[in-house]
């Protein structure tokens, strides 16, 4: 008779590879499923700008539903790190306002953000950190030290895109409290700033320059404000050395 204690280890085991894969073909379904379906042509200023009267009428008459669709639309959106995250913020600045529709799209985006960094780290942390070994070790340590600074200095600076900040984290130590922090008012600057344009929206015919050189400059500023703490902690750190 074999020993029943492997099977108790490798049974588990499989059930778990099993639902990773499950999940990772979902997952990759949906975001095959929208590009085969031609999705992105609905992200874009051309699909929104022609039928700004009947989504400005649809959400005078039914508020409330057209707050829930859209909520929903940005977190999933943001959950399968599709393209579109500025038209749909341009958006909901033009039907809801500056500030209901940053209070949208920061806790959408945030919620979206959090699903993207868990079901990374389901997925692909422990084989990542694996093929990465001793180094990805240190990587994850030195990030997790000051996880929260980090954070917001790639949150706030908009030269990293969005999807892959939501995803490169999930491979270190961080904590989803600390993700979902930095995450949360990390966002705010650029979303106030997109959302407000979205007001003029009719007078928007493209998205390049749409943010001017000084507003990112301003967000390059916030981003290294938040990094003082870090660049203090070292300087002490290095100065005990010395002592």
């Amino acid at each position: 008779m074999s020993d029943p204690v492997p099977r108790q280890v490798t049974v588990p085991a499989a059930r778990r590879n099993a639902r990773k894969v499950a999940l990772g073909v979902v997952v990759a379904g949906l975001v095959i499923a929208f590009f085969a379906l031609d999705g992105q042509r609905y992200l874009s200023l051309d699909a929104v700008k022609p039928h700004r009267d009947a989504l400005l009428e649809f959400t005078r008459e039914h508020y409330l539903a057209a707050l829930a669709i859209a909520f929903m639309t940005y977190v999933v959106a943001t959950a399968l790190s599709l393209p579109g995250a500025v038209v749909l913020s341009l958006t909901m600045g033009f039907l809801f306002g500056r500030w209901t529709g940053t209070v949208l799209v920061v806790f959408a985006g945030t919620i979206g953000a959090a699903l993207v960094f868990l079901a990374a780290r389901y997925l692909f942390a422990d084989v990542a950190r694996r093929r990465l070994g001793a180094f990805g070790e240190r990587i994850s340590a030195g990030f997790t030290e000051n996880a929260l600074n980090y954070l917001l200095f790639l949150r706030l600076v908009p030269l990293f895109p969005f999807f892959l900040v939501n995803l490169a984290p999930a491979f270190t130590n961080i904590r989803l409290s600390t993700f979902v922090a930095g995450t949360f008012v990390g966002i705010i600057p650029a979303t106030f700033v997109y959302v407000n344009l979205g007001e003029t929206l009719g007078r928007i015919d493209s998205l390049s320059g749409l943010v001017s050189m000084e507003t990112l400059g301003a967000f390059l500023l916030l981003g290294l404000l938040a990094l003082v703490p870090v660049f203090v902690r070292k300087w002490r750190g290095t100065r005990a050395a010395g002592n």
